[in-house]
Protein backbone atom coordinates (compact mmCIF):
# COMPACT_ATOMS: atom_id res chain seq x y z
CA UNK A 1 0.00 0.00 0.00
CA UNK A 2 1.75 3.53 -0.97
CA UNK A 3 1.05 6.85 0.88
CA UNK A 4 -1.43 8.09 -1.66
CA UNK A 5 -3.21 4.79 -0.89
CA UNK A 6 -2.79 5.23 2.71
CA UNK A 7 -3.83 9.06 2.48
CA UNK A 8 -7.16 8.01 1.12
CA UNK A 9 -8.42 5.12 3.44
CA UNK A 10 -7.53 7.43 6.56
CA UNK A 11 -9.44 10.50 5.42
CA UNK A 12 -12.34 7.81 5.01
CA UNK A 13 -12.04 5.96 8.03
CA UNK A 14 -12.43 9.79 9.42
CA UNK A 15 -15.75 9.39 7.99
CA UNK A 16 -17.58 6.21 9.10
CA UNK A 17 -20.52 4.88 7.10
CA UNK A 18 -20.53 8.35 4.97
CA UNK A 19 -20.29 8.41 1.02
CA UNK A 20 -17.54 10.88 -0.04
CA UNK A 21 -17.36 12.45 -3.71
CA UNK A 22 -14.25 11.91 -5.62
CA UNK A 23 -13.75 15.53 -5.99
CA UNK A 24 -13.81 15.57 -1.99
CA UNK A 25 -11.08 12.90 -1.93
CA UNK A 26 -8.90 14.51 -3.75
CA UNK A 27 -9.14 17.74 -1.92
CA UNK A 28 -9.21 16.67 1.38
CA UNK A 29 -6.85 14.11 1.28
CA UNK A 30 -3.92 14.71 -0.69
CA UNK A 31 -4.23 18.81 0.85
CA UNK A 32 -4.39 21.85 -1.55
CA UNK A 33 -1.14 21.61 -3.07
CA UNK A 34 -1.90 17.82 -4.51
CA UNK A 35 -5.00 19.52 -5.95
CA UNK A 36 -3.95 22.06 -7.20
CA UNK A 37 -1.18 20.23 -9.17
CA UNK A 38 -3.50 17.58 -10.43
CA UNK A 39 -7.48 17.86 -9.62
CA UNK A 40 -8.06 14.26 -10.28
CA UNK A 41 -4.89 12.54 -8.93
CA UNK A 42 -7.06 10.08 -6.83
CA UNK A 43 -9.41 8.75 -9.58
CA UNK A 44 -7.03 5.75 -10.81
CA UNK A 45 -6.17 5.54 -6.66
CA UNK A 46 -9.61 4.93 -5.78
CA UNK A 47 -10.13 2.51 -9.22
CA UNK A 48 -7.17 0.57 -7.36
CA UNK A 49 -8.55 0.19 -3.77
CA UNK A 50 -11.94 -0.65 -5.18
CA UNK A 51 -10.55 -4.03 -6.88
CA UNK A 52 -9.15 -4.19 -3.66
CA UNK A 53 -12.33 -4.26 -1.89
CA UNK A 54 -10.75 -2.11 0.26
CA UNK A 55 -13.92 0.72 -0.14
CA UNK A 56 -17.03 0.54 -1.47
CA UNK A 57 -19.13 2.85 -4.59
CA UNK A 58 -22.33 3.37 -4.52
CA UNK A 59 -24.65 4.68 -7.88
CA UNK A 60 -23.45 8.34 -7.56
CA UNK A 61 -19.95 7.55 -7.76
CA UNK A 62 -18.93 8.21 -4.34
CA UNK A 63 -17.16 6.19 -2.12
CA UNK A 64 -16.70 5.00 1.34
CA UNK A 65 -14.74 2.74 3.76
CA UNK A 66 -15.41 -0.82 4.41
CA UNK A 67 -15.97 -1.56 7.76
CA UNK A 68 -14.82 -4.82 9.03
CA UNK A 69 -17.56 -6.81 10.59
CA UNK A 70 -17.40 -7.45 14.48
CA UNK A 71 -17.55 -10.94 15.11
CA UNK A 72 -20.35 -12.25 17.66
CA UNK A 73 -19.06 -13.45 20.84
CA UNK A 74 -20.62 -16.81 22.17
CA UNK A 75 -23.11 -16.20 25.14
CA UNK A 76 -22.27 -17.03 28.02
CA UNK A 77 -24.43 -18.29 31.47
CA UNK A 78 -23.57 -16.88 34.59
CA UNK A 79 -22.65 -19.78 36.31
CA UNK A 80 -23.74 -23.26 35.49
CA UNK A 81 -25.99 -23.77 38.31
CA UNK A 82 -28.52 -21.04 37.26
CA UNK A 83 -28.52 -22.45 33.94
CA UNK A 84 -29.57 -26.05 35.36
CA UNK A 85 -32.38 -24.19 37.63
CA UNK A 86 -33.66 -22.30 34.44
CA UNK A 87 -33.62 -25.30 32.28
CA UNK A 88 -36.04 -27.28 35.19
CA UNK A 89 -38.62 -24.60 34.85
CA UNK A 90 -39.49 -25.76 31.71
CA UNK A 91 -39.99 -22.39 30.74
CA UNK A 92 -38.84 -20.52 27.26
CA UNK A 93 -36.14 -18.26 27.87
CA UNK A 94 -35.54 -17.59 23.58
CA UNK A 95 -37.07 -14.00 23.50
CA UNK A 96 -34.87 -12.51 26.55
CA UNK A 97 -34.74 -8.78 26.05
CA UNK A 98 -30.45 -8.53 25.16
CA UNK A 99 -28.30 -5.71 26.80
CA UNK A 100 -25.91 -4.63 24.00
CA UNK A 101 -22.25 -3.79 24.70
CA UNK A 102 -20.90 -0.12 24.51
CA UNK A 103 -18.45 0.25 22.39
CA UNK A 104 -14.83 0.27 24.00
CA UNK A 105 -12.85 3.59 24.51
CA UNK A 106 -16.38 5.00 26.30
Amino acid sequence: MDAEERDIINYLKSLPNQFVSGREICWRAGGKWKFRENSNWATIVLARLLEKGIIESDSTNHFRFVQAKKKEKPKKWVSPQIKKILEKSSKDFSKVIEIKEEEEGY
